[in-house]
């Protein structure tokens, strides 16, 4: 959905693949689920889903019962889920219920970014799709919208390290609509605000300036545009296609009432990103090291606003997408 016309069956026939004939040999293009190459075909609603949050984001069991709600809150804003992960080599945008088993239980699965999907492809391995790779894979599909938890970014002390997450640029050069909770809490906030505008990538918040923290309903930055509903969600998605590459982050923040406490927030933040660097932890394994001390000092209390905010997210992710679909029309 959301690719008006010939482009969408271009992108549909020639980068995409029924899920009962996947190429022989090593390949990137990707094999969708009945249900999803239906659904694009038919010009129905269809969110995409990164496979990172069940795989490396949530604990085991958690996980398994979060991917089967995320993917119930798709349905109930009115549009098909779209779980994507990769498996021996292959993209799979649409994931059956065994396939979920397998992304969820396998402790060995690899986080997959842009840069490592020629090398998966090549070499027949599997992993989860970070927030880069499932824009990537999804745009290729003709999926106009995406819904996450929380994007990566500039991270701290960065100005040393150079720690950038590739989801920025990558976001810079498809064009879809990003649903999420703001960055990660670990981020550089207002850094990965200034590279979003550097990058030209649209940022618009959910009924408010505010920009989100993600576990909390304020970063302390802002954002100079707001959309009141899907249908002006949208409308900018649609304006942004006719005039270039890039998507539109939609930063739909948490009620107050259903936030992360700020002051336990600040603490467990603080504590777990001084045991990342006393464990000498760097790069693409910083995140699940911070997220699992998070909610090991929390007592459990991220984990829940984590699953609560990808819930939200999952669902007015659906509803934009529904509006994105009936604007196609």
């Amino acid at each position: 959905m959301g690719v008006v016309g010939r482009d969408h069956r271009a992108l549909h026939d020639d980068r995409v693949q029924p899920a009962t004939s996947p190429a022989p040999g090593p390949s990137a293009r990707a094999v969708l689920s009945p249900e999803v190459s239906d659904a694009l075909r038919s010009g129905r609603p269809v969110v995409a889903l990164e496979s990172t949050l069940l795989a490396h984001g949530l604990p085991r069991p958690d996980n398994r019962a979060a991917a089967d709600e995320v993917e119930a809150a798709v349905r109930a804003g009115g549009a098909v889920p779209a779980t994507i992960a990769v498996l021996d080599g292959v993209p799979h945008v649409g994931l059956s219920a065994e396939q979920v088993d397998r992304v969820c239980a396998d402790p060995g699965l690899a986080k997959l970014g842009v840069r490592d999907l020629p090398v998966a492809a090549a070499l027949r391995l599997s992993g989860a799709t970070t927030v880069s790779s499932t824009a990537l894979l999804a745009a290729a599909a003709g999926i106009g919208v995406f819904a996450t938890g929380g994007l990566g970014g500039v991270h701290r002390q960065s100005a040393e390290t150079f720690d950038e997450s590739a989801d920025l640029t990558a976001l810079s050069r498809t064009s879809l609509a990003v649903v999420c909770a703001g960055v990660k809490s670990i981020l550089d906030v207002p850094a990965t605000l200034e590279r979003l505008e550097s990058l030209s990538v649209t940022v618009v918040g959910y009924r408010t300036t505010t920009f989100p923290g993600f576990y909390v309903a304020d970063s302390g930055s802002t954002v100079d545009w707001a959309v009141q509903d899907p249908e002006e969600a949208a409308a900018v998605l649609a304006a942004r296609r006719g005039l270039s590459p890039g998507a539109v982050v939609v930063a739909n923040p948490l009620p107050a009432e259903e936030q992360l406490d700020p002051v336990l927030h600040d603490r467990v933040i603080a504590d777990a990103l001084a045991a990342a660097d006393a464990a000498g932890v760097r790069g693409k394994a910083v995140t699940p090291f911070v997220l699992d001390h998070l909610h090991r000092a929390s007592d459990g209390a991220t984990l829940a606003v984590n699953v609560r905010l990808v819930l939200r997210n999952a669902e007015l992710a659906g509803r934009v997408a529904a509006a994105l679909a009936a604007l196609s029309r």
